[in-house]
């Protein structure tokens, strides 16, 4: 007789968590992801925020019976197998697939903690969201970024809360300028400068389209990050973005304003997405997908990362 979900799932996560237990001490890791629909009856993902848990449940086909009461127990469950108490562990319901970027409210529960990330710190949010405040899958990413940041301009397109931003202001860059057209977002990106003593002038937060922002300027940045969403039809855009259909004008608009030799890191959780490098005109294209996911992240579909040089 097969184990019932809630025995699968306590003993997937005692597992992996055995697994990740030195791997995190030894990289200074706290918030990182335990478990990845790695069991077909069971769609959750399941990421640790230090002492807190935070459960998304994915919808498929089938999972009728995935009610309020099986969410809970799924929730109770993972807290008991890791030892977590079970006010600390949040379940979300969420449409889509795995590493689908949804930055949509669900509560009001107004309850941000601070967590450590490469000797920065910055703050976030199980409760509010559909994601955190802290995609846990750039955490390589943020790093590279950081280790090319010192003396350079810095530029963040669709910065949400502004991770890469600390990155690069805390290794040194001369400036910055964070894009984005959620004011909750860059007030957000905001809170984590100040946490991390990094809120200077040179620093911009600017509210605005990202392709208008684009078009618009002509200040050059040596070092940027792209990271846009699948899709967006935002009131405030003046027109829908499909980043697929739209990819190649977005790069080249971004390459546009990089000085000669400047670099962009641009990423995608879109698992469908094709790049069409040969439109892209740039000088030199890395795929670097793989080199960047960590180590708690197993599947090599879960985002893509490329770093273009103008």
């Amino acid at each position: 007789m097969s184990d019932a979900p809630w025995e699968m799932l306590a003993n997937r996560l005692r597992k992996r968590a055995k697994h990740l237990a030195k791997w995190a001490r030894r990289e200074q890791v706290t918030c990182y992801r335990i478990y990845d629909c790695d069991i077909p009856e069971l769609p959750l993902v399941v990421d640790v925020y230090d002492s807190h848990l935070h459960i998304s449940a994915y919808a498929r086909e089938g999972d009728e019976k995935r009610d309020d009461a099986w969410l809970e127990l799924m929730r109770v469950t993972a807290a008991a197998a890791l030892e977590v108490p079970p006010e600390r562990a949040v379940i979300k319901r969420r449409a889509g697939q795995p590493g689908t970027s949804q930055y949509g409210r669900v509560a009001e529960s107004g309850a941000y903690f601070a967590v450590s990330e490469g000797g920065h710190r910055f703050r976030v949010n199980l409760r509010d969201y559909v994601d955190t405040g802290l995609f846990l899958d750039h955490r390589l990413t943020r790093a590279r970024v950081g280790a090319e940041a010192a003396g350079k301009r810095f530029l963040n397109l669709f910065c949400y809360t502004g991770a890469f931003t600390v990155y690069a202001a805390g290794a040194g860059a001369v400036s910055s300028t964070s894009v984005d057209l959620s004011k909750t977002y860059l007030e957000w990106a905001g809170e984590n400068l100040r946490l991390n003593a990094l809120d200077r002038p040179e620093h911009r937060l600017v509210r605005a389209d990202v392709m208008e922002f684009l078009a618009r300027g002509s200040e050059t940045y040596d070092l940027a990050v792209l990271d846009p969403p699948t899709f967006s039809n935002s009131k405030k855009m003046r027109a829908e973005m499909n980043l697929q259909r739209d990819h190649v004008k977005l790069i080249r608009a971004t390459l546009g304003r990089l000085t000669p030799g400047g670099v962009l890191w641009f990423s995608t959780n879109f698992r469908r997405f094709k790049l069409d490098a040969n439109a892209l005109g740039a000088a030199r294209i890395e795929d670097l997908s793989r080199a960047t996911l960590p180590e708690d992240f197993s599947d090599p579909k879960t985002r893509y990362c490329w770093r273009i040089v103008r």
